[in-house]
């Protein structure tokens, strides 16, 4: 085992951290505590909330924050404003590389140091890409007049080791001009967390939390409330599905309002439950509970919700888009439906709750799945050798 004062040091990139939490914020926390006795981590991020200190140690990364407390503005400045802050930070910690976590506002600020430091007539840090992003390809074409699909070329243009969650986005990697070496490195799951078993006196407690009484179907999905993630499907199927069968959403967004409105004039109000931002250590109560677990997604970079369902024990629906396939295989380990169509969300259900062997070999081989591939301890030694290949 290396020394602390061996240990190489590794710069990350996020837009967002702790206690901002989504898939990509859970996976940098995962991945560098168990690496801590490879390398030490340092942070940067945007502040995005003004009464949260400018440096402080979050598990094994010392994060350091940059903006004034203002969402948008701090995104947009946080290449430029970054990128200054990576050279006050490498005159002092001398870095093995950088590791930018989807190509967005963040990553940007390694990629405009590395700039300075060519133009300077200095060596460039090297600079691994982690893709995660679960956009549609119409989004990188079109949104913000093209610029983001344009940043994303030049992210990968100057990227030196590129991984992926899935396949998918290796894929479009390819297709934007990624030449170098990539790895598949996928997100996990807390095993120690989602599959441990619910005991009867808290489901019974959560029953009578969400008013579930026997013979009700529950569907539940977790998920910010936003266009790619499609609740507005599930709400609409509803109309086609059983009296007893009700969804819980778990999440906040933009589209809280908006869904809250087409539930109520399709007359299922009563039927869907909007419970709002739940933390993720209770994200399995809530979840052991409910019957099936769904997202009709539009697009899915990969999608973390769902394997943590499968570790649960829970049969998914999904869609067949984006990173879902190497998870998911139709009425093997979960039931696909198809995007923007309700209707199939109504006979994806209705396979579930009346095919009873379907239904079991979907949780088991689910469940087996997510155990062999999806482990954290897995991921992050896929990790750590993805930046010892820069020691070679």
């Amino acid at each position: 085992m290396n020394t602390s004062n061996a240990k190489k040091r590794i710069l990350i990139f996020s837009t967002a951290y702790y206690p901002f939490v989504a898939g990509a914020e859970v996976s940098i926390k995962e991945i560098t505590d168990r690496l801590s006795s490879d390398f030490d981590f340092d942070l940067i991020t945007a502040r995005l909330q003004s009464n949260l200190p400018d440096k402080e140690r979050i598990g094994q990364v010392n994060v350091y924050r940059v903006g004034v407390g203002i969402p948008t503005f701090d995104k947009l400045i946080l290449p430029f404003l970054g990128a200054i802050l990576v050279w006050r930070l490498q005159r002092r910690n001398n870095y093995f590389c950088m590791w930018g976590v989807m190509a967005t506002f963040a990553s940007g600020a390694g990629y405009v140091s590395n700039l300075f430091r060519r133009f300077l007539g200095k060596k460039k840090i090297p600079m691994v890409l982690s893709l995660q992003e679960g956009d549609s390809e119409s989004h990188l074409k079109y949104r913000w007049g093209g610029l983001i699909g344009l940043s994303w070329k030049l992210a990968l243009a100057n990227t030196d080791i590129l991984t992926a969650l899935s396949n998918f986005l290796l894929d479009r990697a390819k297709k934007n001009g990624f030449k170098g070496q990539m790895f598949l490195v996928p997100n996990g799951v807390d095993l120690d967390l989602f599959t441990k078993e619910i005991d009867i006196s808290t489901r019974e407690d959560f029953k009578n939390k969400l008013g579930k009484k026997s013979g009700d179907v529950y569907l539940v999905t977790s998920s910010r409330l936003m266009y790619k993630n499609a609740v507005d499907d599930i709400i609409s199927a509803l109309v086609n599905l059983p009296k007893n069968v009700s969804l819980i959403v778990l999440g906040k967004g933009d589209l809280g309002p908006s869904l809250q409105r087409q539930a109520d004039s399709l007359g299922v109000a009563d039927r869907v439950k909007f419970l709002g931002f739940i933390p993720h250590a209770d994200l399995p109560k809530y979840l052991s509970v409910c019957d099936i677990f769904i997202r009709p997604s539009r697009s899915e970079g990969f999608g973390n919700s769902f394997i943590e369902a499968m570790a649960l024990k829970i049969p998914v629906i999904a869609t067949p888009v984006g990173g879902i396939p190497d998870f998911l295989d139709d009425k093997e380990t979960g039931v696909f439906c198809s995007p923007d169509n309700p209707q199939s969300i109504v006979l994806a259900v209705n396979t579930i709750l009346n095919n009873d062997d379907i239904r079991d070999r979907i949780i088991k081989k689910a469940f087996d799945r997510v155990v062999e591939r999806y482990g954290w301890e897995d991921i992050s030694m896929k990790m750590r050798e993805v930046f010892h290949k820069l020691e070679k």
